[in-house]
């Protein structure tokens, strides 16, 4: 049984050839790095630092420390008299007005690289499911001769030729 040209299957896309169309991908964490200026180095290094459980208890031991002397030292030895604990107010005021800035700098560059991050996902996932596709057309290519083979055997089985031999 000869197969005409109007039966012949499309050939999927080689292994080669689909390596020779995608590109290398890229390494985000070394991109994200170089992107990075000394100042968002800075930011980035406080806001990971401040966000930690440490800071916080290094603040509360450093206010409960501070307070506690103030009421209970003797009066000659207080350097910040309550009720108004003025200069701690102050300095707690600046901790804040200085870490503000740095923590929304440290944040907006973890959003930047995040984002970096969600679009280099999405280039594997394209990769993968392009891939993905080559792999189905080669077994539905495979299933189609795997058919063909079937019905070429059933017909030489039901042929005068093989009910001589």
């Amino acid at each position: 049984m000869a197969v005409s040209h109007s039966d012949e299957l499309p050939v999927p896309l080689p292994l080669h050839e689909l390596k020779r169309r995608r590109k290398p991908l890229r390494n985000v964490n070394e991109q994200h790095q170089q992107q990075l200026t000394h100042m968002e180095r800075i930011a980035l290094a406080v806001t990971q630092r401040v966000g930690t459980i440490g800071f916080f208890l290094l603040i509360a031991g450093w206010s409960f420390v501070w307070l506690l002397w103030n009421l209970t030292a003797p009066r000659p030895l207080r350097f910040d008299p309550p009720p108004a604990f003025v200069f701690w107010l102050f300095i707690s005021n600046m901790i804040q007005i200085l870490l503000m800035p740095l923590l929304m700098v440290g944040q907006n560059v973890l959003s930047r690289y995040a984002e970096l991050r969600a679009e280099h996902d999405y280039e594997v996932n394209l990769k993968a499911e392009q891939e993905v596709e080559v792999v189905l057309q080669h077994l539905e290519y495979q299933n189609r001769l795997l058919e063909r083979i079937v019905t070429l055997l059933q017909a030489q089985q039901g042929s005068p030729d093989s009910e001589q031999a």
